[in-house]
């Protein structure tokens, strides 16, 4: 199937994968950072962002997922190249390195570390997330114009909303609201937990401190579960970390994909 995707810049190939309901341009605050020194290919997973659904009938889960990766993979004629993701794309990405499909993997904040009880809080936060931005564009816009008010549409995926432009959180908030992979990914993910070991693969994991969908517990699961990867904290860095700190985001994925 076609996948949308970026690409900027020249060196190693490293593919990134954003989280549920969003796009590609979650990357842009790193991209060109990323892009003097790697081959930086964002993509559109699908059924988000300008990537068309998967075909009747192929579920929305990791080994579907990680199938479609790897064909994209080799239509571009790339050899194992490393893998970044975040959130439920930190999942792939991780899923995709245990499959041999990567030659190093970073993941921000990655799914599938956590308890019953943390997964259904964070579908509800995403379902909430998601109702919310069905409001109209002029009442949203109005909306993200008092800082406080656009802390608290946009405070629980990002640590400094602030930083951001409206126009970027309200195509954000469309694509949340557009993407039809959406619901299906959350039914598919019901129970989901990842369970490789990365024993062959160099492995960061890094958190954001105000992380308030996957919560810091998780991140402590992550670093028990995967104990010879590279751990790090994010500070100050919500769900989605490219936006709260862009340098320190960049020097994580250049680190983490200097390995292998």
């Amino acid at each position: 199937m076609d996948i949308v995707f970026e690409r900027r810049g020249d060196g190693p190939p490293l593919l990134l994968m954003h989280g549920i309901g969003h796009r590609w341009q979650a990357w842009e605050p790193v991209i060109d950072l990323l892009a003097k020194e790697r081959d930086v290919i964002a993509v559109d997973l699908p059924g988000f962002g300008a990537s068309p659904p998967l075909p009747p009938g192929m579920r929305y889960d990791l080994g579907t997922v990680v199938r479609v990766l790897g064909e994209f993979i080799d239509k571009l004629g790339l050899d194992r190249p490393h893998v970044a993701g975040n959130s439920l794309g930190g999942l792939f990405a991780l899923e995709a390195a245990d499959s041999g499909l990567a030659r190093s993997v970073t993941a921000l904040s990655p799914a599938g570390f956590f308890t019953p009880m943390e997964l259904r809080y964070a579908s509800a936060v995403l379902r909430a997330s998601r109702l919310g931005a069905a409001i109209p564009e002029a009442a949203m816009r109005w909306l993200a114009r008092s800082p406080r008010r656009r802390n608290l549409m946009f405070g629980m995926i990002y640590g400094r909303p602030d930083l951001l432009s409206t126009d970027t959180l309200l195509a954000d908030a469309a694509a949340l609201r557009g993407a039809v992979g959406f619901d299906p990914t959350l039914r598919a993910g019901r129970g989901i937990m990842f369970h490789g070991r990365l024993q062959d693969v160099p492995a960061t994991i890094a958190w954001g401190t105000r992380d308030r969908i996957l919560r810091t517990s998780q991140a402590v699961r992550a670093q028990q579960a995967l104990p010879n990867a590279r751990f790090l904290w994010l500070h100050g860095c919500g769900h989605v970390p490219m936006a709260d700190d862009p340098q320190l985001v960049a020097r994580v994925l250049l680190e983490g994909s200097s390995a292998g």
